[in-house]
């Protein structure tokens, strides 16, 4: 799907037209509501890092990357947009993304430590052959979230609310420089 198809779902949850599972739980929905919000605020107020651009304007051979994702996933709405803007900046770099529960996803071929996490970014050339894959959120990001799984005196919310404040804090700068890295030999 493209972005606009991507964009749409949020509206059909959250407007009632969805109700599958897992949407037909509040908690689903709320998650869709916020994450909904986050998009936009990432959308109005991330910057790319000029080096990354430059990066990603000499990318001279045809790239199809995809980006395996859910309306409801957190992370996600921390990285797409970044993503988003990457790819819009080159005509040879076309984006599409896939629901990671919808039937044939891709997802199984990239497990991290054996989860479907998400989101996970695909990318490949022009032969289907994948060039790198980054997900589901920065290093840095992960891991606070291992060490969290670990630390039973916080709560599930207060988890929750720390890694909030990590992406509030980092305002997509650690996707950008990983996102550099793997970029950097293949152009």
């Amino acid at each position: 799907m493209n972005i606009q198809e991507y964009e749409k779902q949020f509206n059909d949850i959250l407007e009632g037209r969805n109700t599958s599972y897992p949407y037909d739980s509040a908690d689903y929905i709320n998650y869709v509501k916020m994450n909904q919000v986050r998009i936009k605020r990432w959308n109005k107020k991330g910057q790319l890092d000029p080096a990354l651009s430059e990066t990603i304007a000499k990318i001279d051979s045809p790239q199809h990357w995809l980006l395996i994702t859910e309306p409801w996933c957190g992370d996600a709405a921390h990285s797409q947009v970044f993503i988003e803007k990457l790819a819009s900046l080159n005509p040879n770099i076309s984006l599409s993304y896939q629901n990671r529960d919808a039937p044939g996803s891709e997802i199984d071929n990239y497990l991290t430590n054996g989860s479907k996490s998400i989101p996970m970014l695909v990318a490949r050339d022009a032969e289907g052959k994948d060039l790198f894959t980054w997900g589901p959120r920065p290093k840095e990001a992960q891991d606070m979230v291992m060490g969290h799984k670990e630390d039973t005196s916080l709560s599930s919310d207060d988890k929750k609310k720390a890694l909030q404040k990590w992406y509030n804090k980092d305002k997509g700068s650690m996707i950008q420089e990983e996102l550099k890295a793997l970029l950097s030999d293949k152009v």
